[in-house]
């Protein structure tokens, strides 16, 4: 039958959900809905052809036309085998493309008003260019091929050896896997330079992303890897130390935990908390990152001096000898202090006692704190506070981030080993304040005697006793201004 622009043709149309079929293309597939099984059978009773073309949108269970491309294929039935429960498989080849003019479903199978079409229109570029196409298509497949596994060899030589554009068109897009849409769009392409133009885009995308796909599987596979790897190892690890009586038993050591707690006979509230933690730690699996946190924070907090303390000398002539023997001069300084300290002999309850000493660099601040811990017996730390802008300083990281650690107060206290050190908290002048927090705010419940007994520093989380602290504060300067309303009125001393 010769076949015109004119010609129109009425044949039994089968839409496609996730597939099409391309002229010269044989395929094999399972028609399973009604309609589309009488429409095959007509189709068979008559001169085996069938009009094929694809859905939109494939979860549409019933097309109208407006639910099917305009652009399908006339297709040759050449086989077709019955299934079970009325559906059939069916084998069909390519011939032509054709244009659906008219869609109609009578209830029972679907028919389709047809115009065919040419499968490839003439091209008005010269045969130079489609050499050319053909070229950079090839390379583009060979690339593609490189990230595509288990690639057919037959498929890559059919490819690389194709001497016509038809020819390589069809062993490339009949044998890769594409989307349908892709596959609709070079379907309506009509000359063979558009139909390579598209293919050689179809490539280049895929290519790029089949690279990605397997950048990612083999970082993942070399995680995965890793992890196995690092698995095995612990396993070995564990199982010599078995052999060698070493065992890493993690009850044994949450058990070690609570024994350290009870020990410390902490108030109720902190006993109940670090308990919970070492029961946390015992439900850890082993090797947890965890773990490794609720270990930090335990030995963190049973390294604080809760319980020790240091008794106080309180002979003021003793104290005063002490004084003298390390500092020539500063009767006034050391006047003062003697009045402090003969206070807390008095009256050994007496809390928030602060000394603030005020004056240039090198005149002997420093020292002088230094002078007392030794005069008292106590244990000395020195804390610089020049420069310190986060209030993360003071109080300390939660200890959920990465890195946390106690603030410089409880820092210090645990340097000391001593819940009384005597603390000199030098440069405190130099405290700075920015997006971080206010640092010289938090230190108020440092030094405030009504707060510094249940001070929380925010990693250990417990309220620790800073009332048996003795500060020793230093700064450079002291302004007419801040002497008139009382700053440091009852402490302040110039040395």
């Amino acid at each position: 039958m010769a076949l015109t622009r004119n010609t129109q043709l009425s044949l039994p149309c089968v839409p496609t959900r996730d597939f099409i079929v391309m002229p010269h293309m044989s395929l094999k597939f399972d028609v399973l809905r009604p309609k589309s099984v009488v429409a095959m059978r007509e189709a068979l009773a008559g001169d085996r052809l069938v009009f094929m073309t694809a859905q939109r949108d494939i979860n549409v269970s019933d097309p109208a036309q407006k639910d099917i491309y305009e652009i399908g294929t006339v297709c040759e039935i050449k086989q077709i085998i019955n299934l079970s429960e009325g559906a059939s498989r069916v084998r069909v080849e390519g011939l032509y493309r054709a244009k659906l003019l008219e869609y109609t479903d009578d209830g029972t199978s679907a028919h389709a008003v047809v115009r065919p079409m040419k499968n490839y229109g003439k091209d008005k570029i010269p045969d130079e260019e489609i050499d050319a196409f053909c070229r950079v298509v090839k390379a583009a497949f060979e690339a593609y091929s490189s990230v595509v596994p288990r690639m057919p060899d037959e498929l890559r030589h059919a490819v690389m050896t194709a001497d016509d554009p038809t020819a390589l068109f069809e062993s490339i897009v009949f044998n890769i896997p594409m989307l349908t849409e892709d596959r609709q769009q070079l379907l309506e392409a009509d000359t063979l330079s558009e139909k390579l133009s598209i293919t050689l885009a179809l490539l280049t995308r895929e290519t790029q992303v089949l690279s990605i796909e397997n950048d990612i599987h083999t970082k993942v596979s070399e995680a995965m890897e890793k992890g196995q790897r690092e698995y095995y190892l612990r396993e070995e690890l564990r199982i010599i130390k078995d052999e060698l009586g070493e065992t890493e038993d993690l009850d044994e050591e949450a058990e070690e935990y609570a024994e350290k707690i009870y020990n410390l006979k902490l108030n109720e509230e902190c006993t109940e908390k670090l308990i919970s933690e070492a029961e946390r730690l015992m439900k850890m699996p082993y090797g947890s990152q965890e773990a490794a946190v609720i270990r930090s924070y335990l030995d963190t907090v049973l390294e604080l001096p809760w319980n020790v303390e240091t008794e106080d000398n309180l002979d003021i002539e003793k104290v005063s000898a002490q004084l003298d023997k390390d500092h020539y001069g500063l009767k006034k300084v050391k006047e003062r202090i003697l009045e402090l300290l003969s206070v807390r002999a008095l009256n050994s309850d007496v809390k928030g006692q602060i000394i603030c000493l005020v004056g240039p660099p090198g005149v002997g601040k420093t020292s002088i704190g230094k002078s007392i811990a030794n005069a008292l017996g106590r244990k000395y730390v020195r804390v610089s506070l020049g420069g310190v802008k986060d209030e993360a300083d003071i109080r300390g990281h939660r200890k959920t981030y990465i890195g946390s650690m106690p603030g410089r107060i409880i820092t210090a206290v645990k340097q000391a080993g001593s819940s009384n050190p005597l603390i000199l908290l030098d440069e405190i002048d130099k405290m700075a304040n920015d997006f971080r927090g206010d640092p010289a705010s938090a230190m108020l419940e440092v030094l405030d005697s009504e707060q510094n007994k249940e001070f929380r520093d925010h990693y250990i989380e417990l309220p620790f006793d800073l009332s048996h602290v003795l500060f020793v504060t230093c700064r450079h300067y002291c302004t007419s201004a801040s002497r008139q309303n009382g700053c440091y009125r009852d402490s302040e001393l110039y040395s």
